[in-house]
């Protein structure tokens, strides 16, 4: 959603790929084009480093306040940009406009198993997910919640012109060429498959403490694997392979 956003807002003239992020954000680090945030080849340092060990518990920060510190704090760049693909959660937030946040009566916690009482607790229960209240302001980086049926939607919506046109939607499809002239796995937004044989491949994941997400998209085939699971259930690759068998067959 957030590569939808920045591309849509490409296509109406409001910025380019290959702009310096600098152009709209104030840190010190150079080099960086849109281009590199949305592929993961900007090599800036991670703001969830930054903030676990700097930020106030609590409290909750927001992206002004992980910008903020990575201004403060500046981090050394990971690598030169463009050199290879780390995924970076600071590129899409970086990349983030102002997104809704709502409130939801059947809003699905994720929840974690507990082996000894065989058991599951909500996920936000545990120290260990502290960061998903800490931090629960960001934006960009994901933090959408959504369902099946909207999620397909939004797939089939990509089919069409309604957003962008597909001329530019393709782009999010490319890989990165890396300055080497390898090239990554990764485009705007998503995972690319290679070496598919049942044609072009995207997908991407998503994951919170208790949370497990996939959405695949076969593109030539119009058929698309959606799955939003709450407990993230030690089975849930073995599901998805199960699924894709029959997809692909």
């Amino acid at each position: 959603f957030t590569s939808m956003i920045i591309m849509m807002l490409k296509e109406k003239g409001k910025l380019n790929y290959d702009d310096p992020f600098e152009k709209y954000i104030d840190l010190p680090y150079k080099g960086v084009t849109i281009r590199n945030l949305l592929t993961h080849t900007s090599g800036l340092p991670d703001y969830m480093d930054v903030m676990g060990k700097y930020w106030n518990k609590n409290k909750v920060a927001g992206n002004d306040d992980c910008i903020a510190y990575l201004k403060k704090y500046t981090p050394p760049i990971l690598f030169k940009p463009g050199e290879k693909y780390t995924y970076s959660n600071t590129g899409y937030l970086l990349l983030a406009s102002i997104a809704e946040k709502n409130k939801l009566k059947n809003y699905a916690m994720g929840h974690i198993l507990i082996n000894k009482t065989n058991q599951y607790v909500r996920a936000d229960s545990f120290p260990s997910s502290d960061y998903t209240i800490w931090l629960g302001n960001r934006k960009g980086p994901g933090r959408i919640s959504s369902t099946v049926s909207d999620l397909l939607k939004w797939d089939k919506a990509l089919y069409t012109e309604k957003l962008i046109k597909q001329t530019t939607l393709q782009e999010a499809f490319k890989p990165m060429k890396l300055n080497d002239g390898s090239f990554s796995k990764y485009g705007f937004g998503w995972d690319i498959r290679s070496g598919a044989t049942v044609g072009e491949i995207v997908q991407h994941t998503g994951s919170n403490p208790g949370i497990s997400n996939i959405i695949i998209r076969y593109i030539d085939k119009k058929k698309t694997i959606i799955v939003l699971c709450n407990n993230a259930h030690n089975k849930m690759t073995e599901l998805v392979k199960n699924i894709e068998a029959e997809i692909i067959n």
